[in-house]
């Protein structure tokens, strides 16, 4: 069968998902349901697999998405438990009573708190939190939306302590592992680890430039859409801030992504950022001369306003702001001593594993998941643990937050089990047994990457990133996105000679700047903002930024693999 034939049926059911989801609406529960129907009937079908080996890849992949929903939970678990502490509302109580311009406010809890709740929990939680805390400060409810939809990308690579990295690219280990024992030319990695963490670096460099271009766009991109004098002009006057804050930002960013690992550069830098810029506006460092605010509500156009109020009643603090950020301090703290591979902890934790060998037979076919390592385990549900104590939650509160955070999970359940069983047979239907695969076909994602490697040929760096964006705005995760195409973009490198570790990065990237037209994200927005039907109207201007974006990450992957280190594997 020709390859461009093999390409298309590999394509299927992405494209299924895509329908589905974007053109029919369809939830994902279904639609990555159907999609990975479609992927198994295409394994059996054309490649020829047999029904029980692929049986054994889904149930792999089910494995692998039990260690993610782990991971979801608990990030949703000590939200819910903030939230019912009083913690989380005493945050944003402090977030208040900062300054009164309308610009810095979105800085520091649209780009900065976001950026540090990206880091600790991901998965959608940053907007949720942020935007209905700029409603409240008197943002029209479609600026509040746009402002957290697009300041939460540059984060999200290293999203729920690098999630979407460490978990994300398991699906690349037998091609890692391959490259270090055959000593390939430019490997500068001797394990799966490293290689993890040499993506994250990579990507760091190709989110930097818009780490500092994008609080400048959108500060100008509000004051010209949202801005009684409809000018790019107020808003740009605050450039010195936004620079403050990018370098605040940045220099944590990268000094943990390049020194200790993917797991920490957002959560840190948000911290760290968050706390400097805070004490920076409030002693008028780098502010602008004069405050600015929007018009007056009444002037407002009806499309930027929905059924909740922008004059929202103000949050009470409940307790101290120390007390309140303990639990976030307290995940920072654990994260770091069992991450650090010196001081002994993390060996341990990563060796208690539940483990899946032979499934159903297949010597190829094994899992596990290591149930201590996961940040959903420790440092998440300990924390939450250790939260009803330190705030002193009563019991029904208690009991309430695990009710509301096992019912969040049956939707994500369902998601993330069909599409991570969907890679998995992916990623098992090229395997090198005649048995298996009689007709000796390459994978599924291989099968595309040689087509578009036919097509695209060196400009693919340039288009690398689009295609992790895509990912993410039909499954609505960066992590999905990574599992979905992170081999895809194996290929295309291994095809076209190009550094595999930089296309991968770029692909990382992709899935990060998805997250501003992720389809599940807008949805979620426009529900706690009151602007439920106005999806449509936001992914109209959040594709903008997202396209800027694309394009610099893809001039700056261009660099990476033809001038600067073309060398690498």
């Amino acid at each position: 069968m020709s390859l461009e034939v093999l390409a298309l049926v590999a394509l299927l059911p992405i494209l299924v998902a895509l329908v589905l989801m974007v053109g029919m609406r369809w939830p994902a529960t279904k639609a990555m349901s159907l999609a990975w129907l479609t992927a198994a009937a295409g394994a059996v079908v054309v490649w020829g697999l047999p029904v029980k080996y692929v049986a054994a890849l889904s149930l792999q992949g089910f494995v692998t998405a039990i260690g993610i929903l782990i991971i979801v939970f608990g990030a949703i678990l000590i939200l819910r438990t903030l939230q019912h502490s009083g913690g989380m509302e005493t945050i944003q109580h402090g977030m208040q009573n900062i300054t009164p311009d309308r610009r810095i406010q979105a800085i520091i809890i649209g780009y900065m708190f976001a950026a540090f709740i990206e880091g600790a929990a991901g998965f959608g939680t940053p907007a949720a939190l942020a935007a209905p805390l700029l409603l409240s400060l008197g943002f029209p409810p479609l600026a509040a939306a746009i402002i957290c939809l697009v300041f939460n990308s540059f984060p999200v690579t290293f999203g729920a302590v690098g999630t979407p990295v460490v978990l994300g690219l398991k699906f690349l280990a037998p091609g890692v592992d391959q490259a270090v024992a055959t000593g390939a030319a430019g490997v500068n990695f001797s394990s799966m680890g490293d290689f993890i963490a040499l993506v994250g670096q990579w990507a760091t460099l190709m989110h930097l430039s818009m780490i500092f271009i994008l609080p400048i766009f959108m500060l100008g991109f509000i004051t010209r859409y949202f801005g009684p004098e409809r000018s790019w002009k107020p808003g740009l006057a605050a450039w010195k801030f936004c620079i403050f804050a990018a370098v605040s930002f940045a220099v944590p960013y990268l000094i943990f992504a390049w020194n200790v690992g993917p797991e920490f550069p957002s959560l840190i830098g948000g911290l760290v950022g968050l706390g400097i810029i805070v004490a920076g506006a409030k002693a008028g460092f780098c502010m602008p001369k004069d405050s600015w605010d929007f018009g007056p509500a009444d002037k407002w156009s009806a499309e930027w306003t929905g059924s909740v109020s922008a004059e929202s009643s103000e949050f009470k603090a409940h307790m101290s702001q120390f007390k309140a950020w303990l639990p976030y301090i307290l995940i920072g703290l654990i994260l770091v001593v069992t991450r650090i591979p010196e001081l002994g902890l993390k060996g341990f934790l990563a060796a208690q594993a539940v483990t899946f060998s032979n499934i159903l037979g297949y010597e190829s076919v094994n899992a596990a998941i290591a149930y201590l390592y996961l940040p959903g385990t420790i440092p998440f549900t300990l924390v939450a643990i250790l939260t009803v104590f330190i705030h002193g939650m009563p019991a029904d509160k208690v009991k309430l937050t695990w009710k509301q955070a096992f019912s969040t999970m049956k939707n994500p359940t369902i998601a993330l089990f069909a599409a991570v069983a969907l890679v998995s047979i992916f990623q098992g239907s090229g395997i090198a047994d005649v048995a298996l695969n009689p007709n000796n076909y390459p994978s599924m994602p291989l099968a595309m990457a040689k087509a578009v490697a036919a097509y695209a040929g060196n400009a693919w760096p340039m288009f690398a990133s689009f295609v992790g964006g895509l990912g993410s705005f039909i499954t609505g995760s960066n992590t999905v996105s990574d599992l979905l195409f992170a081999e895809f973009q194996w290929g295309v490198a291994a095809n076209l000679e190009l550094p595999r570790q930089i296309i991968v990065a770029a692909q990382a990237t992709g899935g990060a700047m998805g997250n501003m037209i992720c389809i599940h994200n807008i949805v979620a927005v426009c529900a706690v903002v009151g602007l439920s039907g106005m999806e449509g109207a936001i992914l109209k201007r959040t594709v903008w930024p997202f396209l800027l974006y694309g394009l610099v990450v893809g001039i700056v992957a261009s660099l990476m693999s033809f001038v600067f280190l073309p060398h690498l594997f």
